[in-house]
């Protein structure tokens, strides 16, 4: 009999502090600005489901795999895609440590996701060749998964412009401006 429950409860687990710590700090870089356009019920149920169906992928695409699946990213990824979908023009700083020196610049937000997109499924086609020993644990069907959830669920899921909450402002000097630049 196949059990269901952790398809749900496997996202509220984590691998460690590192793999908490990195989901948490994405989820609070992306997940304000996409609540805020999906209001806060939608937003809960809208990152319920990316990460359901996040564990679906994984399930599909590793349907022998003997590694657990936990941690939130896929639905973080779902996260992420919405956050692409309705701020494309944004542009997100970067921090990269090189020796001693963080450098920091920034990127449009919608070629770092495809960079990212990228990594995940060139890592997860890539580990389904690999021998299951030699594979690193890490479900990036799961984060492909919940990506794709999340570029299908945000049109359902956004609300009306009229919805919005009212911009201040000094929001177009720090954040986003009502325009979504």
């Amino acid at each position: 009999m196949l059990d269901y429950l952790p398809f749900a409860t496997n996202m509220f687990l984590h691998g460690g502090r590192l793999h908490l710590i990195l989901n948490m700090w994405t989820l609070y870089l992306f997940g304000p600005a996409v609540e805020g356009r999906l209001g806060s019920g939608r937003y809960l149920a809208f990152y319920l489901a990316c990460g359901l169906l996040a564990s679906v992928a994984h399930a599909v695409i590793n349907p022998t795999s003997a590694v657990p699946a936990l941690g939130a990213s896929g639905a973080i990824s779902g996260v992420l895609a919405g956050f692409i979908m309705m701020f494309p023009l944004a542009r997100l700083v970067i921090v990269t440590p090189i020796l001693f020196f963080l450098f920091f610049f920034q990127v449009p937000a919608l070629l770092f996701a495809g960079l990212w997109l990228f990594t995940q499924v060139t890592a997860g086609i890539a580990e389904l060749f690999m021998p299951q020993a030699a594979a690193g644990g890490v479900a990036w069907s799961a984060h492909t998964g919940g990506f794709v959830a999340g570029l299908a669920l945000t049109p359902l899921l956004r609300r009306s412009k009229q919805a919005y909450r009212a911009y201040y402002a000094d929001e177009g000097v720090l954040g986003f401006n009502p325009s979504g630049r």
